[in-house]
């Protein structure tokens, strides 16, 4: 099954049929209830009221603690690099609305960078469901939740049999499917040619993250959704796309991040990690880390 949302498309795959049912139902449920805490462009949403509060403690729905959960524990292990709180620099970049009417609008303004106060100004009490954020802090969610979605989809699925959850070039896998491990496609743009390597997995997840893809016009120059926080302003890299398998597609989405503004230490971080990883520069050569397979094109 194909879905849509968010300006991002998806898939969602079981391994016997019996299953999809039950699975279509608990994407859709999770998906209505992560847009509803953590879609930073609806007005009524959960995140939005937080960051208009400007502090002060407030109780957090089940959907925004696990979704502030796994941006801290995502920022956590990758040094503070994927940082939930650039949300006043992607703003100064002009990402005030949703991508595609971002990208249809023509130039936006490009502003000082903004320095983001990093995940010590999230203050998340997991006894109480409660959380607070230091005054000047703002946070986006949107990277970690589409990938936190297809965890707990991927989770929700997997006691009924193997099940592959696809959304925005992020994806969770438990168990096989049909006919044995997973085939998954790894390319290096929005642009599905069917021609793309291929790599096999049967748990965990992939994801795959660009300084190359989702980019607009901001003044003068040509800037991207990806913030590195040590200067408040958008990646620039010497790669151009990182993909990385890991636990979950949490991590995976984490580490793909951040390896983009690692640079050329990205290796180190994602071997000492244990994850592998598939880096791809700028002028297409590509690069392997860990246990990542050799590159393999298959017909479409």
């Amino acid at each position: 099954m194909n879905f849509e949302i968010w300006g991002l498309t998806g898939s969602l795959h079981t391994q016997y049929e019996h299953q999809m049912p039950h699975a279509t139902q608990r994407l859709w449920e999770r998906i209505n209830a992560f847009d509803a805490s953590c879609n930073r462009f609806r007005t009524d949403s959960e995140i939005s009221r937080l960051n208009a509060q400007h502090g002060g403690e407030v109780a957090i729905s089940e959907t925004l603690e696990l979704a502030l959960d796994a941006a801290i524990r995502a920022g956590v292990a990758t040094d503070g690099l994927c940082d939930p709180t650039v949300l006043p620099a992607l703003l100064a970049l002009g990402y005030d609305r949703d991508y595609d009417e971002l990208k249809s609008s023509g130039a936006a303004p490009a502003l000082a960078p903004i320095l983001p106060p990093g995940l010590s100004a999230i203050h998340l009490d997991r006894d109480r469901h409660t959380v607070e954020l230091d005054p000047e802090c703002q946070i986006d969610l949107g990277s970690s939740a589409k990938a936190l979605i297809a965890d707990l989809v991927a989770d929700d699925v997997a006691p009924y049999g193997g099940v592959i959850v696809e959304f925005g070039g992020d994806i969770a896998v438990r168990g096989e499917g049909p006919q044995g491990p997973w085939v998954i496609g790894v390319g290096d743009s929005l642009v599905v040619t069917g021609h793309e390597p291929r790599i096999s997995l049967a748990h965990g997840g992939v994801a795959t993250s660009s300084i190359a893809t989702r980019t607009w016009r901001a003044g003068d120059e040509v800037v991207n959704h990806i913030i590195d926080p040590r200067t408040g302003t958008y990646a620039r890299g010497v790669y151009a796309t990182v993909s990385i398998t890991a636990a979950s597609c949490v991590l995976a989405n984490a580490f793909a991040t951040a390896a983009l503004l690692w640079g050329e230490d990205a290796g180190y971080h994602i071997a000492q990690a244990g994850w592998s990883g598939r880096l791809v520069r700028h002028d297409g050569t590509v690069e392997y880390v860990g246990g990542w397979p050799p590159e393999e094109e298959f017909p479409a």
